[in-house]
């Protein structure tokens, strides 16, 4: 399996044993409960030597919730999924280093209620 398919297999995974409403692929249906975490988009940079393949995986996590006062709880729900992060430390066939975590809390006027959203940047090295 490519290496970005099979982190994004294990953060599905992963997310869903830790109680969280995971989506990818589209956004969820209108009425779907707030909070929830949508694994969006990945992007994967090869490096190669003779003996190995490794590289880098970029992957974007977000968080909505449907009130904007609920900041801690969006936060709180970050940190579980930082700490997720932090804690793979290798799969069926890769091993993971995260290295850099970039986290955003915004607000989100794209409904006709206002939203908080946050969003994780990760980048993890695979070998």
């Amino acid at each position: 399996m490519d290496p970005q398919q099979e982190l994004f297999t294990e953060l599905i995974v992963r997310l869903k044993e830790k109680g969280y409403d995971v989506y990818d692929g589209f956004l969820p249906p209108d009425g779907t409960e707030y909070p929830f975490v949508y694994l969006a988009d990945s992007q994967q940079v090869d490096d190669r030597n003779k003996t190995t393949s490794f590289g880098t995986v970029y992957q974007t996590i977000h968080v909505w919730h449907s009130s904007p006062k609920q900041r801690g709880r969006v936060s709180e729900i970050l940190l579980g999924i930082k700490e997720l992060c932090y804690s793979l430390t290798e799969t069926k066939n890769f091993g993971w280093d995260l290295r850099n975590v970039n986290q955003q809390i915004l607000q989100d006027t794209t409904t006709a209620h206002p939203l908080l959203h946050g969003v994780l940047s990760v980048e993890f090295k695979f070998n």
